[in-house]
């Protein structure tokens, strides 16, 4: 396994999942989405996720051998199998423990009923990767393949100061001598049943932006006598919108929202400030060209109407880029339908009848992309577009409306497991040397 983008050694075959823990993780995942239910019910936001860490480790504390780990203020790690020293890296999985300060609309029978609302789905990665924990503590460690696994349960995906980066910076993380670092994430815009892996870029950069613009306020009826900075705003946001049209190549990904502007107090005034925030991200683009782009446009529209203008940026996530040999090693264990078939992306169904995609990927953001910075690392997509829809139709990520039904507990648990045993067979010292590049990219 090599950092990301690089390649390295991988299994030849794709490993298979022990009888004994597949039918121990079926056994768990009732009460996994009673957990989820538990969660969902009772929201925490980030930074106050101590409640939902606490339930999430009552519901553990019958298998773990091992007292847990507080990290990141509100988080927690755990680790099942051998010690560090043993010569046998973990493979470290991250499930996020923080809602979103949204008031929820799905009207479920567990629906949250406060300011705060689990409409991304990470109830649903918490409550599977638990199910997965206690299904491997329950077979013992000859039955889980090759790699101890540290389950990382991760305040502060929603909100900066980033949890991922206190937790990857953390000295205990480091301790245990994690080979691979696994994510998963529900995804509205793919259908059902579908697990898209694959190397490389997968989510976008995230970068928060400021717009102030100068100018000289006065009375309405005497424009001449202003320099307007709405007006300017105005030909600001619009410049913006063309940087990503007609300064990044069409073949990279980019994207610039203005999502929030502020200016005046009655409406017979020219303000002398106007303010816009919004968010840059880049996939494939360049992140500084894209914020060089958008400093000049800001700074030099400004100037023409006779204002000026500051941007401040405010750095948050690098992009998610997925390590190549594990995003290749993992995508053969969920794609295999037999001991030798290569993953070729076809959509018939493979590991307990997922389809496997290697082509999907989003200009959204995520913190996780601060456990790629250090070591090899890969996001998972599962997704949840019912048959018969249009993916990405319904009621999406943060939506208040948006919610997974149980049944994904177990398609994420599922998902999430073939993954461990298989980033654990590439991290074995037996995997043998191949360099390759991800599927389809």
């Amino acid at each position: 396994m090599t950092r990301p983008g690089s390649g390295g050694p991988v299994p030849a075959d794709p490993p298979r999942i022990d009888p004994a823990l597949r039918a121990a993780l079926e056994a768990e995942l009732d009460d996994a989405v009673a957990l989820r239910h538990a969660l969902h019910r009772d929201p925490r936001l980030s930074g106050d996720e101590a409640d939902s860490r606490d339930l999430v480790l009552a519901a553990l504390a019958d298998v773990a051998p091992d007292t847990p780990e507080l990290v990141a203020d509100t988080g927690a790690m755990l680790r099942l199998g051998p010690p560090p020293g043993a010569g046998r890296p973990a493979v470290a999985v991250r499930a996020e423990l923080d809602a979103l300060p949204v008031v929820e609309r799905t009207g479920l029978p567990y629906s949250a009923t406060g300011p705060a609302a689990h409409v991304c789905g990470h109830d649903v990665h918490v409550a599977a990767l638990v199910a997965v924990a206690r299904a491997m503590a329950r077979v013992g460690p000859e039955h889980h393949g090759p790699a101890p696994l540290l389950a990382v349960f991760q305040p502060r995906e929603e909100k900066a100061p980033s949890g991922a980066s206190d937790v990857a910076a953390d000295p205990r993380f480091a301790a245990h001598e994690v080979g691979a670092v696994l994510g998963v994430h529900v995804q509205p815009e793919l259908p059902r049943g579908t697990v898209s892996v694959r190397g490389g870029p997968v989510n976008a950069s995230a970068d928060e932006i400021e717009i102030e613009v100068h100018g000289r306020g006065g009375h309405g009826g005497y424009p001449h006598r202003t320099r307007d900075p709405v007006l300017a705003l105005a030909q600001i946001v619009a410049g913006v919108h063309h940087i990503v049209s007609r300064r990044v190549d069409p073949m990279a990904a980019g994207v610039i929202t203005l999502g929030q502007m502020e200016a005046g107090s009655a409406p017979n005034i020219v303000p002398e400030t106007a303010t816009a925030r919004g968010t840059v991200r880049a996939l494939d683009a360049s992140r500084d060209e894209l914020l060089a782009a958008l400093r000049e446009v800001v700074e030099s529209t400004a100037r023409a109407y006779g204002c000026s203008a500051t941007l401040t940026v405010v750095p948050n996530e690098p992009a998610v880029v997925n390590d190549e040999a594990l995003a290749l090693s993992v995508a053969r264990a969920l794609g295999s339908r037999g001991a030798t078939d290569a993953v070729d992306g076809s959509g018939e169904p493979g590991t307990d009848g997922l389809v496997l995609d290697t082509t999907f990927r989003s200009c959204g953001a995520d913190d996780f992309s601060h456990y790629g910075e250090v070591l090899p690392s890969l996001m998972l997509f599962v997704g949840t577009a019912a048959a018969g829809t249009t993916p990405g139709a319904g009621p999406g990520l943060h939506h208040p409306e948006f919610s997974p039904d149980d049944a994904m507990v177990g398609e994420v648990a599922r998902a999430l497991l073939a993954a461990v045993i298989a980033a654990g067979a590439a991290l074995a010292p037996s995997a043998d040397p191949v360099t390759a590049a991800a599927p389809n990219g």
